[in-house]
């Protein structure tokens, strides 16, 4: 009972400390002359995942001008090393192999994409240096016993939970689902079929396609011939933009269209203008949800960019606060200190909730759901957080 008790109190004590890290009261100065502590990280400035990198460096890099005008990390200001993985699994591991061996970077971040992370986390094993995913779900990278590997975003199979369960509660009863073919979609289908199951909702549909498809027509007018009350799409950006155009071609009207990636983006809205309204999203991160943080952050992100923050920027930052936080509480740059810290700290960053398995897997997060609604992205799940009611059916393209 007393070993017991004494767990519980050290469990409280790391979340103290971390909550007293970040209320300033133990910040040093930044010593005169100080070598900067060089966090490592690749991005995806081209490519596919263009625009999330892109959005998601924005979030990194305001992390380290918060940290070093508030204060500094043990004594010294914090620098941003990073690369262009060009949206390449192979680029990024490479250019981890080069931050870590050539670079001499105190610290790692992780790419985008679980694809990518994947890749970038076996370098971070071989090197046993601590890695805190920024933005990554699939459960594949915390599956293979590794120990260098810490995730904020929520698990990719559970990422659709919360949209399934609304639909079968509004009468939907039949699904269409598409994902392509990496990582984190196959993991997203792999947790819509087991919510399909436990809904008690028919899959009439189910088929991957290769990640790099422009061309849907055949996939959309197969899906139209099964008229599924919900189409969910395990997709990124262009795969989003792409569906959605052909399903207005071929008239695809299900009562409800979900994206895994696409939807949160302002791209998505810019790309499909009015035929974007009511298409629901997944999303780590809204300031709407007025989590604690968000809206602080959502606002001196447009000031200091000019732009509205997104769930990429957020994975940015929280990635940086996590990080941030177990290096405080390690006091010093000691790769196994800091990985027992990430390892069994509780934290709120401003992505949420975070509290690790054994293996690093994330237990504390939760994903929400936006809706395109007369032009502007609206929280619509969970209800106790919402900013607007969920709108169904999908209204079809002939009454638009």
């Amino acid at each position: 009972m007393m070993k017991k008790m004494q767990g519980s109190l050290s469990g409280a004590g790391t979340l103290l400390a971390a909550l007293l890290v970040f209320s300033g009261l133990f910040w040093p100065l930044v010593s005169s002359g100080a070598e900067p502590i060089k966090v490592g990280v690749t991005v995806s400035l081209s490519g596919e995942y263009a625009a999330q990198g892109s959005e998601q460096l924005k979030g990194i890099q305001m992390w380290a001008h918060d940290l070093n005008a508030r204060g500094a990390l043990l004594g010294r200001p914090v620098k941003i090393v990073y690369y262009d993985d060009k949206s390449d699994a192979g680029t990024s591991a490479a250019l981890y192999e080069r931050l870590v061996s050539e670079d001499k970077v105190d610290l790692l971040l992780g790419p985008y994409s679980s694809g990518l992370t994947l890749a970038a986390s076996r370098v971070a094993e071989n090197h046993h240096f601590p890695m805190v995913a920024t933005g990554a779900s699939s459960t594949d990278i915390w599956s293979r016993g590794n120990k260098y590997i810490f995730q904020v975003d929520a698990p990719a199979n559970t990422y659709v939970n919360l949209v399934i369960a609304s639909a079968r509660k509004a009468g939907l009863n039949t699904i269409a689902l598409v994902y392509a073919g990496s990582d984190f979609p196959r993991q997203v289908a792999e947790g819509v079929r087991a919510e399909a199951a436990r809904q008690g909702m028919e899959i009439v549909f189910d088929e991957e396609f290769a990640q790099d498809s422009t061309d849907f027509a055949d996939i959309v007018e197969r899906i139209s011939a099964e008229n599924p009350d919900v189409f969910i799409g395990g997709t990124y950006l262009g795969g989003s933009i792409a569906i959605m155009k052909q399903a207005k071609k071929s008239g695809l009207s299900p009562k409800a269209f979900v994206f895994t990636v696409g939807p949160a983006l302002p791209q998505f809205g810019e790309a499909l203008g009015p035929d974007a309204e009511g298409v629901l999203g997944v999303v780590a991160w809204m300031a709407a949800a007025h989590m604690p943080m968000a809206l602080d952050f959502a606002f001196r992100f447009k000031e200091r960019y000019g732009e509205t923050a997104s769930v990429y920027a957020a994975y940015g930052y929280g990635a940086g606060q996590v990080l941030e936080a177990g290096v405080r509480l390690a006091g010093s740059l000691d790769k196994d200190a800091i990985r027992m810290q990430l390892g069994q700290m509780k934290f709120r960053s401003v992505l949420g909730g975070y509290e690790v398995e054994y293996t690093g897997k994330q237990l504390a997060k939760d994903t929400y759901i936006m809706q395109w609604q007369r032009g502007d992205r609206r929280l619509v799940l969970p209800r106790e957080l919402r900013d607007s009611p969920i709108e169904y059916p999908f209204k079809p393209w002939t009454e638009r």
